[in-house]
């Protein structure tokens, strides 16, 4: 459950923290009092959409921070599974911090995506907005509903039919490359023979390249080479320069070796001279050999002038790397053959697309079958619903049609939500019928019946009591107190009738701090609600009449609780 939300610097809120309760939590408040704001900030702290002009005019940033309880197994395992980290003590919070153009939301101390949070939101809380039951007009969302009710057998079914079908649709694609006409294909197989017969001839080898630019590299380059080993051959070898260093270290060796036995750190000296005497003479082997290996004919230099010539054409034609060009050739030998014997290659894939169909026509049967088991089972639990609601004579329907030629990765289904209100009228789609008050009543029977199959301990209704008055609020009132036995609700409300359902009860309103219009946030006391209650049933003046009405209205509530 939510146990705080506290809110800083947002909108008309300067600072704010509300501590919710179990059960039935109530927010009132004259219009423009800033109630909405309160579920804004949820859905803000949530990944709602953030703008820099909801931060309090003259502040650098605005906050918004829940904490909420684990109480379900199921949550928990959940949130493991993200290793989204969890309090000794069962709480997880979660804070959005935002700052002009940007945002910072952590879980725990930590940052997390967007993503990770819609994650996270989907497990601890349920946001019903003003217009969400407007959804309902849509079919794509009543097949939603009816999924979401029948997901634990459905979602291994999904995810089978969902790689079936994209194996499906991969046959279908290469089936319709080979839809070509003769001249086509002999045009086609005719480049694919030239382009194959190129890099076959070719015979490439990875790594070739490399070695051949820097053969060609040092080739051109060789004069150079020549000139600078010769000049460096001439300073350092010995006999060619009395000058070189050989020559010269040589003498210097000789010279201590004359006197190092008169004196032991002498010797030492001498010892290091002579392995730099030893080391020379290694380099100068060396330097000999690589002057030996840098004699080549033009005809050597040719061969791996054109040999590079062809690598590069290679590379550049087909991909821009000896893998590149050897995948490519792979890739057309396959074409060919394909194209060689296009009759047969046809037949084939034919045949596994409609042993791929049938898969999934299977697989698209039985979750119609799960769907129109959970259809009835569904449209009864609603209908006792919105009886509950005050739909006296409604009947519902929900018609799951079936189309083979239609499937998709989620079926083949038509899912659409039918009902009659009134005694002796046909069934009809709900958008034709349903009015707005109407809509609120199912959405709210829907997320009653709904609600008892997820594992989301919280739900958030801003104004659910829309389009609805008189005996109707009381049979939305008694239905929210019997939602809040096993949830936690937040609820904003206008009508009375539900406000006197509260087990905690919350006002909202305007007021003025240092000359600045601030929006605050109190829990009422059982005689502050009731003095709310009175306000929300009668006029400008409270009277003892309407503070009567209200204080039996609480009464019948808590009989209506018990």
């Amino acid at each position: 459950m939510l146990y705080t939300l506290h809110v800083k610097n947002l909108a008309l809120i300067k600072e704010q923290e509300i501590e919710f309760g179990k059960g039935l939590n109530i927010l009132t408040g004259e219009t423009g009092a800033g109630k909405s704001v309160v579920i804004g900030s949820v859905n803000l702290a949530l990944g709602g959409k953030a703008d820099g002009s909801l931060i309090r005019t003259g502040e650098e940033y605005a906050l918004v921070e829940l904490t909420f309880g684990i109480e379900s197994d199921a949550q928990r395992k959940l949130l493991e599974e993200m290793d989204i980290p969890i309090e000794e003590d069962g709480s997880l919070t979660i804070q959005r911090k935002l700052m002009g153009s940007r945002s910072v939301s952590k879980v725990g101390g930590e940052t997390v995506t967007a993503r990770q949070l819609k994650e996270i939101s989907n497990i601890l809380i349920n946001i019903h907005g003003q217009n969400d039951h407007q959804e309902l007009l849509h079919k794509k969302k009543h097949m939603e509903i009816l999924d979401d009710y029948c997901m634990d057998r459905l979602k291994d079914l999904f995810e089978e039919l969902s790689t079936e079908y994209k194996k499906m649709k991969d046959i279908s694609d290469k089936l319709s490359e080979t839809e070509i006409d003769e001249a086509s294909r002999i045009r086609e197989q005719e480049l694919l023979e030239f382009e194959v017969q190129e890099i076959s001839d070719a015979a490439v080898v990875i790594g070739e390249d490399e070695k051949l630019e820097n053969a060609y590299h040092k080739m051109v380059n060789s004069r150079k080479i020549s000139e600078a080993a010769y000049a460096a051959s001439s300073m350092t070898g010995s006999g060619e320069s009395e000058e070189s260093a050989s020559d010269i270290i040589g003498r210097a060796v000789r010279e201590l070796s004359s006197v190092a036995s008169y004196d032991q750190e002498l010797q030492g000296l001498l010892d290091q001279l002579s392995d730099v005497e030893n080391l020379l003479s290694d380099f100068n082997r060396s330097l000999s050999g690589y002057i030996k290996d840098l004699e080549f004919d033009d005809e050597e230099f040719k061969v791996t002038e054109d040999r590079l010539n062809i690598i590069n054409h290679l590379k550049d034609k087909y991909g821009g790397s000896l893998e590149a060009v050897l995948k490519a050739l792979d890739e057309k030998q396959e074409r060919l053959d394909t194209l060689s014997d296009l009759d047969q290659y046809r037949n084939r894939l034919t045949r596994e697309y409609e042993a791929s169909k049938q898969t999934v026509l299977k697989l698209c049967a039985d979750i119609s079958a799960i769907r129109n088991e959970g259809a009835r089972v569904l449209e009864e639990k609603l209908k006792d619903a919105l009886i509950d609601l005050n739909f006296l004579d409604v009947r519902f329907n929900i018609e799951v049609r079936s189309n083979p030629d239609n499937a998709t990765s989620r079926g083949y289904d038509d899912v659409e939500f039918m009902i009659s209100t009134n005694p002796g009228e046909a069934l009809r789609p709900l958008e034709k019928i349903a009015s707005g008050g109407e809509l609120s009543r199912i959405m709210l029977a829907l997320k009653t019946v709904v609600a008892d199959k997820d594992d989301i301990s919280t739900l958030i209704f801003d104004e659910i009591d829309a389009g609805i008055s008189g005996k109707t609020a009381w049979k939305v009132s008694r239905k929210l107190g019997e939602l809040a036995r096993d949830h936690q609700i937040i609820c904003i409300t206008h009508l009375p009738q539900i406000a006197a359902m509260a087990d905690t009860h919350f006002m909202i309103e305007k007021g003025l701090d240092e000359g600045r219009t601030v929006t605050g946030i109190f829990a009422l006391d059982e005689e502050a609600s009731t003095g709310e209650l009175a306000r929300l049933l009668g006029g400008e003046k409270l009277t003892e009449a309407t503070l009567q009405n209200a204080r039996e209205m609480r009464k019948e509530a808590r009989e209506a609780k018990a």
